[in-house]
């Protein structure tokens, strides 16, 4: 069995970290000094300059379709990418993507809502969480309820990201209560701001941060419904399933970068007369460390693999968000105990990623979440321990 990379896979990986090194990590800093002020890393009009320098690198719609000028990338390759951008705290992501869900527009959605937020011109955010439907996503109650040739909708989604920022938002809403949520009872809207809705901000514990958005009464035309009356809940278990590997991604290049910053201080702070790095104490959390990041490094390749394979990915992706997920935490944890009280204040980023990484335990799934689908599938039989693909 080969486990390097083409030749193909590397060249893109290099240039991803060519141009993350070039034009993200100069910028470290100024991100770090305006968090500590509370004002957003990068601001809009900041973040799509990098996204068209990043064009002139090749880099356009990982994801998006050729047909839509996009990359099309393979699951692999993109996943070796967004391990790349994990490896800088700067909020950045490259441009030309949509929501996979939005290719379920028809034609005049696709004009007005596909195509200019694949070119940038509009950002959208997808709002199927409540305040009382978070694991629990067949708990949705906002509704949407038909007046003529419109839908009007009242309720709340919560912790929705992008949310403040968004032009609009993909909301799934209850259209049909008797058959439940789970039973084609919820469809899928494109939802205009200017429609009436709002958003306030939520304050985390993170940099940045979510949105709680308010429908009240808000009148959307039947020509906004996403795919079919009746396929929400399926189209958002489609936009979750592909973060589930996105994030453990992520996690990798935190890791990484983390790790590198520990082996380093290790070497050159001293005490006792020697290196902290000649403790077998500080050897061992560095070992273990490195042990848990290759581990993880398999299981999210081995996800992306799948995808790419067209093979059912949601127990391989939930392998790897869980343990990805965790061991970014243990990872950043170890590598703040090595620095000591440096670790602990914001002149280095250690205590931001410790903030940023407790969030991936959480979101797009939580570890509990990921533990019932694994032992689910296995005590169903609907995979066997060991099996690949």
């Amino acid at each position: 069995m080969d486990f390097s990379l083409s030749d193909e896979q590397q060249a893109v990986r290099d240039t991803a970290r060519a141009f993350i090194t070039k034009e993200i990590m100069p910028l470290e800093q100024e991100v770090l000094r305006r968090e500590r002020l509370h004002q957003p890393g990068l601001d809009r009009s900041e973040l799509r300059e990098l996204q068209l320098k990043a064009k002139e690198f090749g880099f356009w719609g990982l994801s998006t379709p050729e047909e839509y000028g996009g990359m099309d990338l393979p699951a692999v390759v993109q996943s070796l990418i967004w391990t790349e951008i994990g490896r800088s705290w700067v909020p950045f992501r490259f441009g030309g993507e949509a929501d996979n869900i939005l290719y379920y527009a028809d034609e005049e959605q696709r004009k007005e809502y596909l195509l200019p937020t694949i070119a940038g011109d509009r950002v959208s955010c997808f709002a199927i969480t409540e305040p009382d439907a978070g694991s629990d996503a067949a708990n949705i109650k906002l509704a949407a309820r038909r007046d003529g040739d419109d839908w009007v909708l009242n309720g709340e989604k919560t912790f929705i990201t992008n949310g403040n920022d968004a032009d609009f938002a993909i909301v799934v809403a209850v259209t049909d209560r008797e058959k439940g949520v789970r039973g084609g009872g919820t469809t899928a809207f494109l939802v205009d701001r200017d429609m009436g809705w709002t958003s306030e901000f939520i304050q985390t514990m993170g940099e940045g941060g979510p949105a709680a958005l308010v429908f009240d009464d808000v009148r959307v035309p039947a020509r906004n419904i996403l795919g079919e009356i009746g396929q929400g809940f399926e189209l958002g278990m489609k936009w979750i399933v592909k973060g589930r590997f996105t994030i453990p991604s992520h996690a990798i290049g935190i890791a990484e970068r983390a790790l590198e910053m520990a082996i380093e201080y290790a070497r050159t702070r001293q005490t006792f007369g020697k290196p902290i790095g000649a403790n077998q104490a500080i050897q061992w959390m560095i070992a273990d460390s490195e042990v848990e990041l290759e581990a993880a490094r398999l299981l999210v390749l081995r996800a992306a693999w799948a995808v790419d394979q067209n093979l059912d990915p949601r127990h391989s992706s939930s392998m790897a968000k869980l343990y990805g997920a965790g061991m970014v935490n243990r990872v950043v944890d170890r590598v703040m105990q090595i620095h000591g009280g440096m670790g602990y204040t914001r002149e280095l980023p250690i205590e931001r990623w410790y903030r940023q990484v407790r969030l991936y335990r959480i979101f797009e799934g939580t570890d509990e979440m990921q533990r019932l689908i694994i032992s689910r599938d296995l005590l169903k039989g609907y995979t066997k321990p060991g099996r690949i693909g």
